[in-house]
């Protein structure tokens, strides 16, 4: 079936239950799942109900869409993703994005757990994405033209929206939270990185590594999204860590910086809608 079926598959089972969309969506990744308590007034759906969604099968995803109010702007908390390495192909990895392009969301905020590559960073640190780099080796948009709904070559001279990013940086000074700012890898997992592919990526510019986020940057920018990234440094990299790394231990420290991400969402998502 084609892109554009399945979509309309999935538009025609939420649109009763979501009439009108929020102009902005926050996916939480690994731990950062959290944030969705805070809203209020809320609308929850599992997305294991929604026509052609894949589902996340990794702990700390719990698989469902959160609309609510947070200070008066609404907003749609997506409360797990999917991977490649959960043997989803990049089509499927990015169909949420799709659809929620499709439905009218302009703004995506996308977090993600991230092993720390640049030595001056420190678990619990915020970095604010300024670009990436596909080591994944891999691409959404690969296939026919008559399956894609947006331009086959977009263009990618601002993957994340510098307005936005400009806008978190001022937030983020008023709220008085720390920030670093660099450059994410993607890998696709799903084992963590030898010391060796560390010093790689640490030499050919990289700053944080994870094994999600820039497919769905892809996408959102080929459906003319405005692309905010935010990583949480929830370890070292391998080599620059003195322990073995656990997906536990990843988890935990994101729940542990995950109250400092979310008042920094819940301002920035205020300033974006007033």
């Amino acid at each position: 079936m084609k892109l554009k079926k399945k979509i309309q598959k999935s538009i025609e089972y939420l649109e009763p239950l979501f009439p009108e969309m929020p102009e902005t969506a926050i996916v939480l990744g690994s731990g950062l799942g959290g944030y969705a308590d805070t809203l209020k007034d809320t609308v929850t759906i599992k997305t294991k109900s929604i026509p052609h969604y894949p589902v996340s099968t990794v702990p700390g995803h719990k698989g469902q869409w959160v609309i609510g109010n947070i200070n008066g702007t609404r907003v749609l908390a997506v409360q797990g993703r999917v991977h490649r390495y959960e043997g989803y192909t990049l089509k499927q990895v990015t169909y949420p994005v799709q659809l929620l392009a499709s439905m009218g969301v302009k703004n995506l905020i996308l977090t993600t757990a991230s092993g720390g590559l640049n030595p001056d960073f420190t678990p619990g640190d915020l970095m604010l994405i300024t670009d990436h780099i596909n080591f994944g080796f891999g691409n959404p948009l690969i296939g026919k033209p008559d399956n894609l709904l947006g331009p086959r070559f977009p263009d990618m001279t601002e993957a994340y929206n510098l307005e936005l990013r400009k806008t978190l940086e001022t937030v983020a000074e008023r709220e008085n939270i720390s920030m670093q700012k660099g450059v994410f890898c993607w890998v696709t997992g799903p084992n963590y990185e030898t010391a060796a592919e560390v010093r790689m990526l640490r030499m050919m510019g990289g700053d944080a590594v994870s094994m999600s986020t820039v497919p769905e940057v892809i996408v959102a920018n080929q459906r003319h999204m405005n692309v905010l990234g935010i990583s949480i440094i929830t370890n070292l990299a391998t080599g620059l860590a003195k322990n073995k790394l656990t997906h536990s231990e990843v988890t935990e420290m994101a729940d542990k910086a995950g109250e400092k991400l979310s008042r920094l969402l819940t301002a920035f998502a205020q300033e974006i809608g007033s």
